[in-house]
């Protein structure tokens, strides 16, 4: 049988399993194909199916008459990139913009539009680099985030930042995306100050919008991504964040596999924050993301008579000092425990009310014990649990000469509360958790 014998449904199968460029070439065989290749159901598919697009809309977002002229206004605006770097930006924006969308509104709305060819040129211009081929399109789709007018207070800053961060003691962290001004301006103050030359690749894209300096600088020649330690204003000492393996052809447009730090990284959050292994937290009716993870194997659960105790740590590179001898890796960790429904129950008896008294730790770098510490409360205080109560939740923080580790222990509990004391005490078990460098650092 001849194809143009074909019916136009078996005709519009044959087309819907081509490429749209595919298509548009067969659509010059014959008066037949150019039909099948104009149905705009047939550009609804290729739409959907690369630029995951439910609505004929051009990439700012405005409505179009059809779905081939939507899928064309895209490949006109982002014709000069690889395109498929370009389906995989707008897949890990999707995703972002998704779990925000269902989970954290009020940072949506922190995103800005994407920045123009133009403006990129003048930041490149201005700072004297070439952006990486994948950060281009990023900032294509969003140019970073605005914080203004939701300045809380001196200590949490922005608490909208997308990345998000941790508080220990009095040091909270909330770590934003840079739009394409504050990059030039930010990295302008703070090559000068530390003397970085004007010839440095470096270019500051994230940091943290809290009295904490934590400040996020790419290396826009090799794409890598990097965190200042506490030897950054006088070292200029930074940590890679991203894998260095992993980083692939940052500046060449003839592949479809480049990708860069700054992708991989934003990849690897929505990752996180998609499977739950991080979430957000509410202080003060203030939401933001915690970066504590919430899931094994980088959290711990055990529950003895009852209380159960969920821990874990993560890295703190702006606290780090690797130019101590032998290293100083700051952690910090995040312990949160609660009373389940039942109770507190101890020898087949039941109790309302369990209150803290002591904690004990054995801290372990190397899977050699380097420190055991006993003492009364946590941070000063004595939590009492009682069934169907948030989680009690504090944080602090402990230090290694090793990039590897761990923490385990237990928390002395009584019955009842310490003035009415109901029946003899207990230990309740701090599964062991782990203090390690991670291969992606935020």
């Amino acid at each position: 049988m001849e194809v143009e014998a074909l019916g136009d449904l078996a005709l519009h199968l044959i087309f819907a399993k081509l490429s749209p460029k595919d298509s548009a070439i067969a659509a010059c065989v014959s008066r037949k194909f150019r039909s099948s290749a104009s149905e705009d159901s047939l550009w609804e598919k290729f739409c959907h199916r690369d630029l995951g697009l439910t609505d004929p809309i051009d990439h700012l977002g405005n409505p179009v008459p059809s779905f081939k002229e939507s899928y064309q206004e895209w490949r006109r605006a982002f014709g000069m990139y690889p395109w498929p770097l370009v389906e995989r930006v707008k897949r890990c924006w999707d995703r972002i913009e998704n779990w925000l969308r269902s989970n954290y509104p009020e940072a949506l709305v922190t995103l800005r539009e994407g920045a123009s060819e133009a403006d990129i040129e003048e930041l490149e211009n201005a700072l004297k680099v070439k952006l990486p081929l994948p950060t281009r399109i990023l900032y294509r789709f969003h140019n970073g985030q605005d914080l203004k007018g939701r300045y809380v207070d001196s200590v949490r800053g922005f608490p909208f930042g997308l990345i998000g961060g941790y508080t220990f003691y009095e040091q909270t962290v909330n770590v934003y995306l840079l739009h394409l001004r504050q990059v030039i301006t930010e990295t302008k103050s703070i090559i000068q100050e530390l003397g970085f030359s004007r010839r440095s690749k470096f270019i500051v894209v994230a940091s943290s919008s809290t009295l904490v300096h934590k400040v996020f600088f790419l290396n826009c020649a090799s794409g890598q991504l990097f965190v200042g330690t506490a030897n950054l204003r006088e070292d200029g000492e930074m940590i890679p964040c991203v894998p260095g393996a992993l980083i692939n052809s940052v500046h060449e447009y003839n592949t479809d596999q480049q990708q860069d730090a700054m992708l991989l990284w934003l990849e690897e959050h929505v990752r996180r924050l998609e499977n739950g292994i991080i979430k957000l937290r509410e202080t003060n009716n203030i939401r933001s993301i915690s970066l504590f993870p919430e899931e094994p194997p980088f959290c711990s659960v055990a529950t003895t008579n009852g209380v159960r105790v969920r821990a874990s740590a993560i890295f703190i590179p702006e606290f780090t000092d690797l130019l101590d001898s032998g290293g100083n890796y700051q952690f910090s960790y995040s312990i949160r425990m609660s009373l389940q429904p039942e109770g507190c129950i101890m020898d087949g008896m039941t109790f309302s009310s369990c209150q803290l008294h002591l904690r004990h730790w054995i801290i372990r770098a190397n899977d050699y014990v380097v420190s055991r510490v006993n003492g009364e409360a946590v941070i000063g205080k004595y939590p009492l649990l009682q069934p169907g109560e948030k989680e009690f939740v504090y944080e602090s923080c402990s230090s290694l000469h090793s990039s590897m580790g761990s923490i385990e222990g237990s928390f002395t509990f009584v019955p009842g509360s310490l003035t009415y004391q109901e029946g003899s005490p207990f230990e309740v078990q701090v599964a062991r958790f782990p203090l390690q460098v991670p291969t992606y650092i935020f």
